[in-house]
């Protein structure tokens, strides 16, 4: 088993070694975390704050510098509707890593796990890491599509939560189906809104 050396992201460096490690080394990388001393605020800043920010920027570079292009035609977004676009779904993005915690904080007793608000944030924190990262194929709009690669991050989010709200491990894969699914809500919700709130300034620019 290769071992993870504690390494708080809360420097550039440190941000990129948490990533690499919770990517490709998530067994050992878990205990590690579960047994970091943390807050709300040290677990938000850098590392959500940044990561969080790879897709917002990629999609709204790619878009502004490439296009999106269908049937032979490139559409570039109207620059202010697409920066207004980013903005909320970076505000989106910070505030749901907060919800998902608190879905995960709040199903812990269901299945056997104990009640951690922390250490819920951590989990939605770090697991959404590899969703974070498959951003910046945004960068690139013929390659978006790739940005399934994400999904990875389902996969870190279940082993992390038997490690760190002490869960059966055999009733881990129901506690993250149920997580998963209350996940998929949220982002539906969010797609309906973020479209609300982007669309007058989409309007408005073209008028």
């Amino acid at each position: 088993m290769t071992d993870v050396t504690p390494n708080r992201p809360d420097t550039t460096a440190g941000i990129v070694q948490r990533a690499k490690d919770i990517l490709l080394k998530p067994k050992e990388t878990w205990p590690v975390i579960a047994a970091e001393p943390a807050t709300t605020q040290s677990i938000y800043v850098p590392y959500v704050l940044l990561l969080a920010a790879i897709g917002p920027v990629a999609g709204l570079l790619g878009g502004q510098l490439f296009g999106y292009t269908a049937f032979g035609v490139t559409y570039h977004p109207p620059l202010i509707g697409a920066l207004v676009g980013a903005i909320v779904s970076y505000g989106w993005a910070l505030a749901s890593i907060f919800i998902l915690a608190l879905v995960i904080d709040g199903l812990a007793p269901n299945f056997g796990g104990e009640k951690n608000q922390v250490q819920a944030l951590k989990v939605a924190a770090y697991s959404t890491t590899a969703s974070w990262i498959a951003g910046i194929f945004g960068l690139i709009p013929a390659l978006a599509i790739l940005g399934i690669l994400g999904l990875y991050s389902l996969y870190l989010l279940y082993l992390g939560i038997p490690v760190l709200m002490k869960a059966p491990q055999d009733k881990a894969l129901g506690y993250t189906v149920v997580v998963i699914i209350v996940a998929v809500v949220l982002f539906l919700i969010a797609g309906v809104i973020i479209g609300a709130l982007t669309a007058p300034s989409l309007i408005s620019v073209r008028g």
